[in-house]
């Protein structure tokens, strides 16, 4: 438990009382810090709200115990899931009762009623993983699936993609267990006269509620038949029309979508569906969006089970990133495109009707071009573009112009007037001088856009409400719903007396004060909503605060400043997925929202704020999320945002050993480039030092955990050795050799842990005819100068391999790097610290991997039949990734693979840190072991990070080694053939 401070309009000694009272009748994680409530701020919208506190239950009795203390309190509340919301449902200065850490049991799948029992905080890939054993799916899934939760889907009406087949939440929740504000607790569902009759013998406030219930359906029943819009993808306001006799007064659905604004979700049973297994896309380009919407209603009849369009905003906006060229270019031509997907339990049946999809472009507007896509990996990839796209270009370019934000989305109307509609609205944006890109479901009429808003000032704001009115009464006009999945919210609920009657709106305020007369459960959202330009992040009142760094972030050619990196993250939260990529491994290991990207990038922008982080630099909510960041640079590939913590990391620590001592552990590592080649030469007695118990239980009071295994320190340094000698004698001579001169860079870790790895990569590079020179003295990149926030040493260290590498850089050598580590600081910080040197630029583009210099240069490889696994490394991933290894594997093995593998959780010294080395083993667990345990012993496992062979080796008992020493052992088999390999192409000289 926590001290509440600085928290307005709310007694502290209530507070106070509030947070012993749950510690001690629960066994939740009570947090009324300032950096859990800085976390917790913000979500996926353009909204901000500090909470009250936060609160974690382990359990569902936990809840209901909260729950109490809360009403008790009189302290409003918040149920919430992911965090993921548009609207600015999942904020509020309220207490949050954040479901998605501990309650994520799939409690039972009854296969024969197709029905699952799930917690709230079940994420949607979860359900949909687990039913897919059964030959079952759950239909809804929204584009973030891989993190968003049941609860949250519930509470927003949650659709997706797929909807064309399953439609919204509501359509797939069979019956509920609820929780009241007051603490009635109870099962609601479709309500026959049996359950009825038990509700109203039940007695108490559950009778209450359901007569209530009933006398608002006979006050209101004809106007909400008469008033509601009749097509699938109405999700704004309360789902009254789901209490009507006619749809089985069903109140788990009328509660789907109110946005826990009337009860908290303890438990849901799902409708589970046959998972369609074989799958095909077809993919349409249009000229323009609007004729792909046109022909939207020509499809439907065919049965697809997804139909998304998105426009050229989107892809153009990827292209201009330099993001996913690969996948755009396996779009068919034009300038918007219909991604139509079908899909059938038995293949050729799926592929017939999307053959008969493709056939019909002839006759549709603007004559579309189309392909028929059934490889299930260039699927995956296509859907990616449309899950991502909007999001990746969401920040724009020049930070002096309006990025695009989500102030209005998803409005639906019926697929038939959809080319309609887009046509007005498109014109509408053009009218108010917006930019937009457009994209959606467009098989429920359902359309996203990212608009051009400027919310920064007073009149931007003023003209962006005058555009709201008219965009909903354009909605309104055709039909249509002002939300079509993503809820109202803030963002929309000021708006639904455009949408609905005066009548209505009475009706829905009566639904709400039904269920939580006090107006606890989420005020100000939905109904009777705070008006839509209140509690803006980024809005008339918040200025930037700029901070001069080292770094230049994000793009080289336009750069962000630090303030401005820190408004990067938009909130979706993609760094909350469990699996797939490398983000977030601190957050896959912990579940903790101060440990995912996006909590530390809230964290930042919060301590630039200075509301609630008011000791700045100091500040040690911030130092601990950060401290368990891994610097792994997952999110700098992976974060669709491209936010960066790594450099956000090494910055903030710089700012705050300006008026700390830096821990012995940490200045030791962070200088290890200095200090491991002379401890070579006493190797011995640092080796028995290292695994001397009393040394490590002595080293622990300095951060060494003292059960993790060390590595051992070589007895000879690579530079010590002869063949570095020989090197460096002969460097300066030209020797015609047959493909010309590379630097080896002689790593520190290689160099002091492993010199054989560099032996290995001298004779691999001889021997396919290279000549390699060294630096003539050893000098380590810097990297974990950076992970110890050693900014000032790090830009002299690099200042310093220019100078000594003016030559190659002149000559452009390649410099051939064996450490992924060594490649990240050369390719990414080298650039961020010298952003405008022509020097680091050249640098960058001469450095290559092993396997990306066999690759450029031609080196042809025989097929040896081996079976061969390598796991890449986190820096490489995100720095030029492991398509040359791949294409290596390819080329000359017969079942060579990467390993889908995320974070060894070793990174440097994070995996021996006291502080992280749990972290460590958990995020190795999680993906790793798994993998590395799956091979057959037979298989050579590969991995050029040091620290991940280290990882590989404590954890799983495999010895990993470099892709060099691999190359090595083939050479050494293979050295009748090695001096007459083939090449692919000619060589330059």
């Amino acid at each position: 438990m926590t001290t509440a401070t600085a928290l307005p309009r709310h007694d502290i000694n209530a507070l106070l009382a509030l947070q012993r009272r749950i510690a001690n009748d629960t066994t939740a994680e009570v947090r009324f810090d300032a950096g859990s409530r800085a976390a917790y701020a913000s979500e996926a919208s353009n909204y901000r709200q500090v909470p009250i506190g936060v609160v974690i239950p382990r359990t569902i009795d936990d809840v209901v115990e909260i729950m109490r203390a809360c009403h008790d309190a009189g302290m409003p509340v918040l149920t919430r899931g992911a965090g993921t919301s548009m609207c600015g449902q999942s904020v509020n200065a309220a207490v949050i009762i954040d479901a998605s850490r501990h309650l994520t049991s799939i409690e039972n799948i009854d296969v024969e009623a197709r029905v699952a029992t799930v917690q709230p905080g079940v994420i949607c890939d979860q359900l949909k993983d687990a039913a897919a054993l059964k030959g079952l799916t759950f239909g809804p899934d929204p584009a973030t699936h891989s993190r968003c939760t049941i609860g949250g889907m519930v509470g927003n009406n949650s659709c997706g993609a797929h909807s064309v087949m399953a439609g919204k939440t509501a359509e797939n929740v069979e019956s509920m267990e609820i929780l009241t504000y007051d603490g009635a607790r109870f099962w609601v569902g479709p309500t026959d006269a049996e359950s009825l009759q038990d509700h109203l013998v039940a007695g108490g406030r559950r009778a209450a509620i359901v007569t209530q219930l009933l006398e608002l359906v006979d006050r209101y029943g004809d106007a909400i038949r008469a008033g509601f819009p009749k097509l699938k993808r109405r999700v704004s306001g309360y789902s009254l029309d789901q209490l009507l006799p006619e749809n089985g007064f069903n109140i788990a659905r009328a509660l789907v979508g109110s946005e826990g604004t009337c009860v908290s979700v303890l438990r849901a049973k799902t409708t589970l569906v046959t998972n369609p297994t074989h799958r095909v896309l077809v993919v349409f380009g249009f000229p323009t969006i609007f004729d792909a919407a046109d022909c939207v209603p020509q499809l439907l009849p065919l049965g697809p089970i997804a139909m998304e369009g998105l426009d050229t905003g989107i892809v153009g906006g990827l292209r201009e990133r330099g993001l996913a060229l690969g996948d755009i270019a396996e779009l068919p031509e034009g300038n918007a495109w219909l991604m139509v997907e079908f899909g059938a339990t038995d293949g050729d049946h799926a592929l017939k009707l999307a053959n008969t999809a493709a056939s019909l472009s002839k006759a549709f507007p603007g004559t579309p071009s189309s392909r028929v896509v059934v490889d299930a990996s260039l699927m995956k990839r296509l859907w990616s573009v449309r899950e991502t796209g909007a999001s990746a270009t969401s920040i724009g370019d020049d930070p002096s112009q309006p990025d695009p934000v989500v102030g209005w989305e998803d409005a639906a109307v019926e697929p038939r007037h959809l080319g309609a509609y887009l046509r007005e609205f498109s014109a509408l944006v053009t009218r108010y001088g917006y930019k937009t890109n457009m994209y959606g479901h467009f098989g429920d009429g359902c359309i996203h856009s990212r608009i051009t808003f400027d919310l920064r000032n007073a009149q931007g704001v003023n003209t962006w409400r005058e555009f709201l009115v008219e965009a909903a009464q354009l909605v309104v006009k055709y039909e249509g719903s002002l939300s079509g999945e993503h809820g109202d919210g803030q963002a929309k609920g000021e708006l639904l007396s455009l949408m609905y009657s005066p009548e209505l709106m009475e009706a829905f305020r009566a639904f709400k004060a039904i269920w939580d007369p006090q107006g606890r459960m989420n005020p100000g959202k939905l109904i009777d909503a705070m008006p839509v330009d209140e509690n803006l992040r980024l809005g008339p009142s918040y200025k930037r605060v700029e901070t001069k760094s080292h770094f230049s972030f994000g793009n080289v050619a336009n750069p962000d400043t630090f303030a401005r990196a820190t408004e990067r993250c938009i909130g979706m939260g993609k760094c909350r997925s469990l699996d797939g990529g490398t983000m977030c491994p601190s957050f896959r290991a912990t579940r903790e929202e101060k440990y995912s990207t996006r909590g530390r990038a809230r964290l930042l922008f919060e301590l630039l704020k200075g509301e609630v982080i008011e000791d700045g630099w100091q500040s040690e909510a911030v130092k601990d999320s950060l401290d368990h960041c891994l610097a792994c640079k997952g999110c700098r590939s992976d974060c669709p945002t491209h936010v960066d913590i790594a450099k956000y990391k090494s910055h903030f620590l710089y700012e705050y050993f300006k008026h700390k001592r830096r821990p012995v552990m940490d200045a030791m590592i962070g200088r290890i480039g200095k200090w491991l080649p002379l401890a070579t030469h006493v190797s011995g007695a640092a080796n028995m030092v290292m695994r001397n118990r009393a040394f490590r239980r002595i080293g622990a009071h300095v951060g060494l955990a003292p059960d993790i295994r060390f590595p051992a320190i070589a007895s000879k340094a690579f530079r010590s050795g002869n063949s570095a000698r020989r090197l460096l004698e002969t460097s300066k001579a030209s020797i015609a050799t047959q493909r010309g001169r590379v630097l080896l860079w002689t790593d520190t870790f290689n160099n002091g842990f492993s010199p054989d790895v560099l032996e290995a990569a001298v004779r691999v590079l001889e021997s396919h005819g290279f000549q390699v020179q060294l630096m003539s003295k050893h000098v380590c990149c810097g990297r974990p100068l950076y992970d110890a926030g050693l900014l000032d040493e790090a830009r002299r260290n690099l200042e310093s391999i220019m100078t000594a590498l003016s030559g190659v850089i002149q000559a452009q050598t390649p410099v051939v790097v064996l450490e992924p580590s060594c490649l990240s600081v050369f390719r990414d910080e080298l650039r961020a610290l010298f952003p405008t040197d022509a020097r680091a630029t050249s640098l960058a583009a001469s450095v290559k991997t092993l396997a990306e210099l066999l690759q450029d240069r031609g080196v042809a490889l025989p097929k040896l039949d081996e079976e061969v696994a390598v796991h890449g490394h986190c820096h490489q991933k995100a720095c030029g990734g492991t398509k040359a290894e791949s294409q290596l594997l390819k080329d000359s093995t017969h079942s060579g693979k990467v390993l889908p593998t995320g974070c060894c959780g070793m990174a440097g010294a994070f995996g021996y840190h006291t502080r992280t080395a749990d972290i460590a083993m958990s995020v190795a667990a999680s993906e790793l072991v798994p993998a590395i345990n799956a091979l057959s012993q037979d298989t050579v496992v590969i991995s050029d990070g040091f620290s991940c062979r280290s990882q590989i080796r404590n954890t799983t008992g495999r010895d990993a080694i470099h892709l060099a020493q691999w190359l090595d052992r083939r050479s050494e088999s293979d050295s009748t053939q090695a001096s007459q390999l083939p090449t692919r192409e000619t060589e330059k000289a």
